[in-house]
């Protein structure tokens, strides 16, 4: 089920009054949070709930087992275990198929021959990379002492399919979310109000900025051979705001359902695109995974505290898996490497913390250059565009008919999205709508915002980016 869509409409309403109604009855509220999100994930395809029950039995008994262990030697298996399944799980039916492939195209290349049957019809569940996440930090978290595990198995299976933040993030510890499942919540006027407020300015977002923006982006992307360098430069601005908007707002309208719901997620976005450096960058975007990858992948290599070509090398791994991740595609691989590389230079050659605008656009701009390989329907593709930017500047395309009328009301929607965040980021002290101590003021801010969505927004239940990963 989409956020964006009329079932939703309908969904949400009935699950939230029927949440309240047991506002008295804990275990019967974790139990309609459970069902309810199997519903939502179901709505897709029914069949992959099978997965997503059997990832959260395995690691709720695994859990047990690795507390109950008393040697070491018995908790590593057990955790094992959980590794073994749950990246098993991911690796299958997200890079079976891509493995093979890249297997066979390399014995082509020196010179042998060999027949690709060995591939599959493999669907990819939607929100398994999320999920299979979140259930195996619950296990790692265990493991290293940081956690107990509950024996509350509803509660537990709430935790891993909590509807609003499953199938796209934020990606969340069971230290935050599951003691917020397993402990009673409080109806508040206050939490539903700033939750709506959330879920509004995420639609605005998504409908409005991202989906705009995608209308010139697809038209650029997926014809190349009919554009040159302006238009590619122009088409990959366009799709940092689309990428942008599409994920931060899905964030935004998660993070506030589950307001609505008494429930707090960890914010995922912090305006990014104002950062200085590359490594603030990374601070600020899809924080839920950035340090997922930090404390599970980061760390456990050695972090910075090995010697510094070590650490250099712990940096462009954990970026070139984290590429691997979002895709079974070399171009996801090339754009985690890439970011590494980044982050290499940026470590050798400056020492101090970089501030000021002109680092802020030379972030951006090697943001962007990365974003060309994210985009990509191939590296074939990649290498196109990137040789049009510096050799044949061409035309700019600007759109014809209803295309001229998507690329200025995106343009419109980026205007508003960019003033927002430049106060926020740099005078939040001054005038703030959302803030503001009179009621009236807040109204009409808000009203205004869903009138921008009602007008400029796109309706046809488009799916969000990060479902394909």
């Amino acid at each position: 089920m989409l956020f964006n869509s009329i079932d939703f409409l309908f969904f949400l309403p009935i699950v939230f009054l029927l949440y309240w109604m047991l506002s008295q009855k804990l275990k019967a509220q974790n139990i309609l949070l459970l069902i309810s999100s199997y519903i939502f994930y179901g709505w897709w395809d029914y069949r992959f709930l099978s997965l997503i029950m059997l990832s959260t039995v395995v690691d709720y008994f695994v859990g047990l087992k690795l507390y109950k262990s008393g040697s070491k030697s018995n908790r590593k298996r057990w955790l094992i275990v959980s590794l073994l399944f749950n990246i098993g799980l991911l690796s299958f039916f997200k890079y079976y198929n891509f493995f093979i492939e890249s297997w066979i195209e390399s014995l082509t290349l020196i010179g042998y021959s060999v027949e690709n049957t060995w591939t599959l019809q493999v669907i990819l569940p939607v929100g398994i990379s999320f999920y299979t996440f979140q259930t195996l930090s619950y296990s790692i978290d265990i493991y290293k002492g940081k956690l107990s595990p509950t024996k509350n198995f509803i509660g537990f299976a709430a935790f891993v399919s909590f509807f609003p933040q499953l199938v796209a993030g934020p990606i969340e510890r069971a230290s935050n979310l599951l003691p917020q499942i397993l402990n009673a919540r409080e109806y508040t006027y206050k939490a539903i109000s700033s939750g709506i407020k959330l879920m509004i300015w995420g639609f605005f977002l998504k409908l409005v900025v991202a989906d705009r923006a995608a209308i010139y982006v697809n038209a650029v992307y997926n014809n190349i051979e009919n554009h040159d360098g302006l238009s590619f430069i122009a088409a990959t601005l366009l799709f940092a705001f689309q990428i942008y908007g599409d994920f931060a707002g899905y964030s935004l309208i998660a993070i506030g359902v589950a307001k609505m719901f008494g429930l707090n997620l960890m914010t995922n976005f912090n305006r990014p695109y104002f950062s200085p450096s590359i490594s603030e960058f990374w601070n600020r975007w899809h924080i839920s995974l950035s340090t997922w990858f930090k404390d599970y992948v980061y760390i456990p290599l050695g972090g910075n505290r090995s010697k510094k070509w070590r650490w250099l090398f712990n940096l462009f791994i954990t970026f070139l898996i984290s590429g691997l991740w979002h895709g079974a595609n070399w171009t996801f691989v090339i754009w985690g490497a890439l970011n590494g590389i980044y982050l290499i230079f940026e470590a050798l050659l400056f020492k101090n913390k970089r501030t000021g605008i002109i680092n802020i656009i030379l972030t951006f701009i090697l943001i962007n250059f990365a974003w060309i390989f994210f985009r990509a329907n191939s590296l074939e593709e990649a290498s196109y565009i990137i040789n049009k930017i510096f050799t044949s500047p061409g035309n700019l395309y600007i759109g014809a008919g209803d295309d001229i009328t998507a690329s200025i009301y995106a343009a419109i929607a980026i205007g508003i999205l960019l003033i927002v965040e430049f106060k926020k980021e740099f005078f939040n002290s001054l005038f703030s709508i959302s803030k503001n101590k009179y009621e009236i003021i807040r109204l009409i801010g808000y009203s205004f915002v869903v009138f921008l969505i009602l007008y400029l927004g796109v309706f046809g239940e488009s799916q969000f980016i990060y479902f394909q990963f």
